[in-house]
């Protein structure tokens, strides 16, 4: 008997397949990311997501959004998944949260749509002394 690799999560299964058919960079690249194990997909917190986005931006969270800090910008943040406390901290700061299947149907393109959390995964060319 053969044993199934990748995702369990049927949904999560579906959306991995929606987004590989786009074959756009930034689309290709969350759905390798969706594809990783739990424990090595992404969990970001509010406050990580203020810190790195600029007002009336839309990033984008292959992963889960947890709701330590707090957001103080307008944005629209798009996931697989967000805490309940999440949620309603982008609600009360007037933000708004998606899921990634939605941000898909309305641009395909990702056109002005951010990455958050992959900073770490970029090495330095130079080292500076």
């Amino acid at each position: 008997m053969v044993k199934i690799t990748g995702p369990t999560n049927l949904e999560l299964r579906k959306l991995i397949a929606l987004l590989r058919k786009n074959k756009k960079g930034l689309w290709k690249r969350v759905a390798n990311d969706l594809a990783k194990p739990t424990r090595q997909r992404r969990r970001v917190n509010l406050a990580r997501i203020n810190r790195s986005s600029l007002d009336g931006e839309t990033v984008i969270v292959p992963g889960k959004v947890l709701g330590d800090g707090a957001i103080s910008k307008k944005i629209t943040i798009a996931a697989f998944a967000f805490s309940e406390i999440a949620k309603k901290k982008i609600k009360n700061s007037g933000s708004s949260h998606v899921k990634i299947e939605e941000l898909l149907s309305k641009n395909p393109e990702a056109k002005g749509v951010k990455p958050v959390s992959y900073t770490h995964l970029t090495l330095p060319t130079k080292r500076i002394v």
